[in-house]
């Protein structure tokens, strides 16, 4: 992740500043401007630059300041009569902007004629790298990465040809997933649905029909984050009625039942959030099947798909179900060592999730802590976390620790 510069830090201080004399919280503050809570908490802190006119004059105009005020020496904007500026920002700010619009129309006209910046086996190292910040929950970066990585791939895939032509097209099918993936977590849920719809595309361009399923898998996520559960069930079984169709012809490869058994957790997920007990567990022994029958952890697609994971989502359905001691059962008999930082970072969020549910505070504050410290966002950025935060410094009270408080200062839970 970047450091965050001086003036960064130092705009950050002048905007709270603003906000506090308007007597206005962080929550009202981005509401104004249709953002996040934590997107306004990061620019506060200097972790999110703020650098594109249009959002100063949305952050000036919420605060009923000038830009000029804002920033000394800004010039002046220049916005023609009539134009509505509409926009959400986070972590990702600049990955949302990127994929708005179509992502190569000059090449298709004919009005750009590029060539390629890079081989292919460097743009798979990009790839590759991408997926492991993603994993680490380093949103910011991946946005930075994406505004180079992005265009070359979307060009590459134009202008390459024959088998050179699959394996770029698979490659940029791994960059959207990866891309999807982050929106989720950081709630974008419908720029997540975009880039999950791009995924499924570039995975059938590459004649890879398993990528295809992944890209579905990224997909259900966004609606299930939308709270459209109807799509998000449509779109899981439509997956998991061709990938079990082609299991019981035993056609499906190893990899193929990370996709399934993947597709599987997603669907319990559906169901936990619709409150189908049973529904949810039965998806949950499903899956737990095909990951026995693999007799592994892998990450085929990066789902990180295998026992530990069944075992972590378990957790999370337990937790969503409003289970808490089947939640703390089934985590005390996880060994997550072997997974990424972003999923220990979630189970531990899930544990504490669980001990607030039973008013433990110090085991549910010594959870997320430790979750804080493997996956910030996923803490801090997370509705349920922050809920479970807030619920918790309510609890206890005038008498909360200071480390709870500091922890709902920094998840911003108290507004």
């Amino acid at each position: 992740m970047k450091p965050v510069e001086a003036k960064d830090r130092a705009f950050g201080r002048h905007i709270a500043k603003l906000r506090k004399e308007r007597k206005l919280t962080q929550q009202q503050l981005a509401a104004r401007m249709n953002k996040t809570s934590s997107w306004m908490s990061q620019v506060e802190r200097g972790v999110q630059p703020v650098e594109r006119m249009d959002v100063l004059q949305e952050l000036s105009d919420a605060l009923g300041v000038s830009v000029q005020q804002l920033r000394p020496g800004a010039p002046m904007p220049t916005v023609e009569a009539g134009t509505v500026l509409e926009y959400r920002a986070n972590d990702l700010d600049e990955a949302r902007q990127l994929i708005s619009g179509h992502p190569a129309v000059g090449t298709i006209l004919g009005a750009v004629r590029p060539t390629p910046s890079k081989t292919l086996d460097e743009l798979a190292a990009d790839v590759d790298e991408m997926w492991e910040l993603t994993h680490q929950g380093e949103f910011a970066e991946v946005s930075s990465r994406l505004t180079g990585l992005l265009p070359d791939l979307e060009q590459t895939v134009r202008i390459v040809e024959g088998e050179h032509q699959s394996r770029a097209f698979l490659l940029l099918a791994r960059t959207y997933q990866a891309l999807a993936a982050a929106f989720v977590r950081q709630d974008e849920a419908d720029a997540a649905w975009v880039a999950a719809d791009r995924a499924i595309w570039a995975a059938e361009q590459s004649g890879d029909p398993l990528h295809v399923c992944a890209g579905v898998f990224r997909m259900v996520h966004s609606f299930v984050r939308l709270k459209r559960l109807g799509q998000a069930e449509q779109a899981a079984r439509t997956a998991i009625e061709a990938l079990e169709r082609l299991d019981s012809q035993q056609d499906l490869s190893v990899p193929g039942m990370s996709v399934l058994g993947s597709l599987y957790l997603a669907m319990g997920l559906v169901y936990a959030r619709s409150q189908n007990r049973t529904g949810a567990r039965e998806e949950i022994d499903k899956a737990r099947a095909v990951a026995e029958r693999m007799g592994e952890d892998r990450n085929d697609f990066n789902l990180e798909f295998g026992l530990v994971n069944v075992e972590i989502q378990a957790v999370s359905t337990a937790v969503e179900l409003g289970d808490a001691g089947e939640a703390l059962d089934i985590g005390q008999r996880i060994d997550a060592d072997s997974l990424s930082p972003e999923r220990r970072g979630r189970l531990l969020m899930d544990l504490g999730r669980a001990h607030a549910q039973r008013r433990h505070t110090g085991e549910a504050l010594s959870c997320l802590l430790r979750a804080e410290a493997l996956s910030p966002e996923t803490v801090r950025t997370h509705v349920a976390a922050r809920k479970a935060i807030r619920e918790l410094v309510l609890v206890e009270g005038a008498g909360a620790p200071p480390e709870l408080m500091a922890l709902a200062e920094r998840a911003d839970a108290l507004e």
